[in-house]
């Protein structure tokens, strides 16, 4: 039986340290198994290096197939973003919230994208 993809959630969400998280995620799961890095309160203060470390440790085993899903502090999303797309050469999978259908969808991200660009 083939590995299942991964989804690796970046922080635990708001709520998770009371039993009650604020957002649900389950519908993310139809993408892979859910892996949780970081703990919900975890914030980037002076010294980035030691997050930063732990960081590539977690997310080592990413590839192109797994998804990122995009909780917590927007330092630690972008980090988290550098290093998988360190790891799969500029390519890697988002799932991104649509409030008004109330569903994740996938992006599919390639930093290398060869495509024109308009700049208006």
């Amino acid at each position: 039986m083939p590995e299942r993809k991964k989804v690796y959630v970046i922080q635990e969400l708001p709520g998770t340290k009371a039993g009650a998280p604020k957002i649900n995620i389950l519908s993310a799961r139809e993408y892979g198994d859910f892996h949780f890095l970081l703990p919900e309160f975890s914030l980037i203060i002076f010294s980035p290096g030691p997050l930063v470390f732990k960081l590539r440790k977690l997310l080592k085993d990413y590839t192109e197939e797994d998804y990122l899903l995009l909780t917590g502090d927007p330092a630690i999303i972008g980090i988290a973003c550098s290093i998988v797309s360190e790891y799969t050469n500029g390519k890697f999978n988002l799932l991104k919230w649509d409030r008004q259908e109330r569903m994740y969808y996938p992006l599919k991200i390639n930093l290398h994208e060869k495509g024109e660009v308009n700049v208006d």
